[in-house]
């Protein structure tokens, strides 16, 4: 670069003269040589910068200049009218195309935030942007571009580019039953809790069932779930049995389900509180204070499934470990042996071991195991445990070693 003639010194004037569109063509040539960003980047954004000028500046050293590029040239795409777009194709839209493919996110996020409100945007382009690795390129797209199809998402959804795909397809408006169910049947957790909290996607009635009988490992799910619009009475009935009291008291509360429903709800509450562990005040017990209070449940008769699952709906892992560990008649070292080394099968005999069921080992795995789904130790057949006894006093006796 040799630099602006002295007469146009001064980044300040430089910029002044960039950015106007009354700049003779020879100025905005001597200007392109400043070694400044900024002056650069105003060429960048003139309207009148001829189309010579426009691709060197598409290879600019400086990512700033060339997002400052792509954002003007992306509002120009749709806008052209038909001779315009002919006359344009072979130098516009192949720099466009060109900054569309650009190594640094910041450049091709510009484009993205440019066009995914855009009803007309070049479908190529945008399908481009809706496939990019870099989730803050694809999202504005994904969540938000009229562009794109029903076939469209269920594509990105089967062949997603990045981990956050799906949950950015859960979040857009108005999303559409079909690709509602892919989600739900597809996808993971967090992308499924983004389509529960989304409360324009249609979600067929069957579907939410099926995730309502998956919704006791998954409690983030609880609070979309307790205020999903349209609940049905058999729905919001299997809510009640897994869900949190204060999130068992919004539901109760709705007034969009019927006197019988909600006396059903009202009822289950004031039973829950009746059997409801004290909470303790100053928020997360010790591990000492949880202990003691295992302890007293137990001595109480009180120390059941019912009041481990209410302790794990409220999400109390330390009481839960403490009340596992009474109940299983282990040192809590041992519980948290097994909770450290994500052990399916040490947590599934855990529960065996204090007269659980493999519905509540089911919870525990996910709830304070924080195993995915994928590595949970699933019900035998039968619902029972899926380990012998002989392999389930292994797994106890081995925690005992490793955890005292």
């Amino acid at each position: 670069m040799t630099g602006p003639p002295p007469d146009l010194a001064g980044e300040a004037a430089q910029v002044r003269l960039g950015a106007s569109p009354g700049t003779p063509a020879e100025q905005l040539e001597a200007l392109a040589g400043s070694a400044s960003a900024v002056v650069r980047a105003a060429i960048a954004l003139n309207p009148a910068t001829p189309e010579h000028m426009v691709e060197r500046l598409a290879h600019d050293t400086d990512e700033r200049v060339r997002a400052v590029l792509a954002r003007r040239l992306a509002k120009l795409a749709p806008g052209l009218s038909e001779p315009e777009q002919i006359r344009l194709q072979g130098r516009v839209f192949d720099t466009l195309a060109r900054l569309v493919a650009d190594e640094a996110e910041r450049v091709r996020a510009a484009i993205a935030d440019v066009v995914k409100d855009m009803p007309d945007a070049p479908r190529g382009l945008v399908l481009r942007l809706a496939h990019d690795a870099a989730i803050a390129v694809s999202e504005p797209i994904i969540q938000f571009s009229p562009v794109l199809t029903k076939a469209d998402l269920l594509e990105l959804l089967a062949a997603p580019a990045s981990e956050l795909t799906a949950r950015a397809v859960a979040r857009r408006p108005d999303l559409g039953a079909a690709v509602a169910d892919a989600i739900a049947f597809g996808a993971d957790a967090a992308a499924i809790q983004a389509l529960l909290e989304n409360q324009s996607a249609q979600i067929r009635e069957a579907t939410l069932d099926t995730l309502i009988s998956r919704a006791a490992q998954h409690v983030a799910w609880h609070p979309p779930l307790v205020r999903r619009a349209a609940l049905t009475p058999r729905s919001a009935r299997a809510l009640a049995g897994i869900v949190a009291a204060h999130l068992l008291e919004t539901l109760a509360e709705r007034g969009d389900l019927d006197a019988g429903t909600r006396g059903v709800l009202r009822a289950r509450l004031a039973a829950r509180r009746e059997n409801q562990p004290p909470v303790e005040p100053g928020g997360e017990l010790t591990t000492r204070q949880a202990l003691r209070l295992a302890h007293r449940l137990a001595a109480q008769r009180r120390l059941d499934e019912a009041a481990l699952a209410e302790v794990l709906r409220a999400g109390r892992p330390r009481l839960a470990k403490a009340m596992l560990a009474v109940a299983a008649t282990v040192p809590i070292s041992v519980v948290e042996r097994a909770v450290a080394l994500r052990s399916a099968k040490g947590l599934v005999s855990l529960a065996w071991s204090a007269g659980f069921s493999m519905r509540c080992a089911s919870v525990l795995q996910a709830v304070i195991g924080n195993l995915s789904p994928a590595a949970l130790l699933a019900p035998a057949a039968d619902s029972g445990f899926p380990l012998s006894v002989e392999e389930m006093r292994w797994q106890l006796e081995f925690l005992r070693r490793t955890g005292s």
